[in-house]
């Protein structure tokens, strides 16, 4: 049943295109899924599919020819230029009275038939949990023994290359441990203020090289995007079956194959990033969720990331993206406010490995904040931090991320020149902020002001938890438009007067 996944196709394409002789799937071919025959619904020949994507295709026609399959998996590892798939024919619940059944894939076979089913094996039919002499010798033999010699061996091919390549030998020993190189971050840009600005997608791309020059092992690529994305380390090589070596990937327009691979990497110590638009995370949902339950640091960059990406029109302006993000247990998901705060959040999800990120980039520029009016943008480190501020206590919060903290912070002056005290927090990570103890997250949102706005370019849930039932959002609660940016502001209401007006309602009706 796996094989009739669309997502399965993917992977198995990629590795064919790279030549990975080194990796062999085994296929359990038995003809049955939970409603019954497979072939109510699927009927190709899937060692041919296989063929196709150039892998070197085996058939093991029974599954307890120990011998046969013995001689494919010798096939596979004398293989050097593809890899391997075998299909293992075999009938499921082999032996018991459910055999060739779909009620033998998720029902329990019941006393009886585990009885009927010991017969048919010969087993002693009044033991439970029963390991027969020799089993353990000969595990111990196969597995054990066979391991401790492997492991010495490989013990002693590490003393040599420790010896021969000291230099490298340390870079491995970081990788290993989860750990950077001493001034990883040396050369990661800082950005003056600016109120042109520049997307964080362009600001980001800049920061990752930097970091990349310095960190070897930081390697990732896009979904046939990296021109858009700016995720292409410059001057490197591309990963491809003639050069292993390189850092770049290409991994085409196969997004759930893209993120499958990154947590692999990630799952053997590398730093791996994959990227596309935000819109398309729905593509890549399910491996997302795994870099979370796994606890690997997996980085996800989605740029184009609001109704921002204008003429693109509603099927590539995210809505729901942000909130269905936000709402995986585990993931940083991180929306930076201009070029600075991009550097704080590329320095924070490196320093952490066991937990997975997604970089929320936009298209368009963002201004660059003055930080020595505002505050400092490695407040991020804590998820939601005071940028902008009144003497006293505030009579309005205004809440942002992203493309938006600019909107309110010269809706913050508006107010400001008004004699309305009002705060600016700037949120971009929910994660982040939420892992703060409760005296940090009083001085931001101190639970007397309750007249507070909440603004993004996205759908409005989650945000209540922020605002309160006195507060209230300008958010988007339909699909965008294709029209220019400008136009799309005036249309959803982003803009510094409708802020302003909504902050004055919010602050009648507390």
């Amino acid at each position: 049943g796996d094989m009739m996944e669309g997502v399965s196709a993917e992977a198995a394409s990629m590795a064919g295109h790279l030549k990975l002789s080194n990796l062999c799937w085994i296929y359990d071919s038995n003809h049955i899924s939970i409603e019954g025959a497979t072939d109510l619904a699927f009927d190709e020949d899937v060692g041919l599919r296989f063929d196709a994507y150039g892998w070197n295709v085996i058939h093991v026609d029974d599954a307890n020819d120990t011998a046969a399959l013995s001689r494919a998996i010798e096939t596979f590892k004398a293989t050097t230029d593809k890899p391997t798939f075998i299909v293992v024919h075999s009938v499921i619940g082999y032996g018991s009275p459910k055999a060739g059944s779909e009620k033998a894939h998720g029902e329990p076979l019941g006393e009886e038939n585990i009885r009927l089913t010991k017969q048919a094996y010969g087993w002693p039919e009044d033991k439970s949990f029963y390991v027969p002499d020799g089993v353990i010798e000969h595990f111990n033999g196969a597995i054990a023994e066979r391991g401790a010699k492997l492991r010495d061996e490989w013990v002693a091919l590490t003393d040599k290359y420790r010896g021969a390549y000291p230099e490298l030998s340390a870079e491995l020993d970081l990788l290993l441990k989860d750990e950077l190189p001493e001034g990883w971050d040396a050369d990661i840009p800082t950005f003056e203020a600016d109120a042109k600005g520049v997307a964080s997608r362009d600001s980001g791309g800049k920061v990752l090289n930097a970091i990349a020059a310095k960190v070897p092992w930081l390697i990732g690529g896009s979904a046939d995007l990296a021109p858009s994305t700016k995720t292409d380390i410059k001057g490197q090589p591309s990963f491809e079956a003639e050069n292993y070596a390189g850092r770049n990937f290409h991994f085409g327009i196969r997004e759930h194959g893209m993120g499958a691979i990154v947590n692999g990497m990630a799952l053997s110590h590398l730093r791996s990033y994959g990227s596309t638009f935000l819109v398309f995370a729905d593509y890549m949902r399910a491996p997302v969720r795994l870099s979370a339950i796994m606890e690997v640091g997996a980085i996800w960059v989605f740029t184009h990331d609001s109704i921002g990406v204008g003429e693109d029109g509603p099927t590539h302006q995210p809505i729901e993206h942000l909130a269905t993000l936000r709402a995986i247990p585990g993931l940083d998901t991180i929306r930076p406010s201009d070029a600075n705060e991009v550097v704080a959040a590329w320095k924070a999800v490196l320093k952490d490995a066991s937990t997975p990120a997604a970089l929320i980039m936009s298209r368009q520029a963002l201004p660059t904040l003055d930080r020595t009016k505002y505050a400092s943008a490695d407040g991020l480190e804590k998820g939601g931090y005071v940028l902008a501020d009144s003497d006293g206590t505030p009579d309005v919060i205004l809440i942002a991320t992203g493309s938006e903290v600019s909107l309110v912070v010269e809706a913050h002056e508006k107010l400001t020149a008004d004699g309305v005290k009002s705060r600016v927090v700037s949120m971009p990570s929910w994660y982040r902020y939420e892992l703060q103890d409760a005296a940090y997250k009083e001085s931001v949102l101190p639970r007397e002001v309750r007249a507070r706005v909440a603004v993004e370019m996205a759908g409005s849930i989650g945000w209540d938890r922020y605002v309160g039932l006195d507060g209230a959002t300008v958010t988007m609660s339909t699909f965008g438009a294709s029209a220019p940016l400008a136009k799309l502001q005036d249309k959803f209401g982003f803009t510094v007067d409708n802020v302003v007006k909504v902050a004055r309602q919010v602050m009648e009706t507390k």
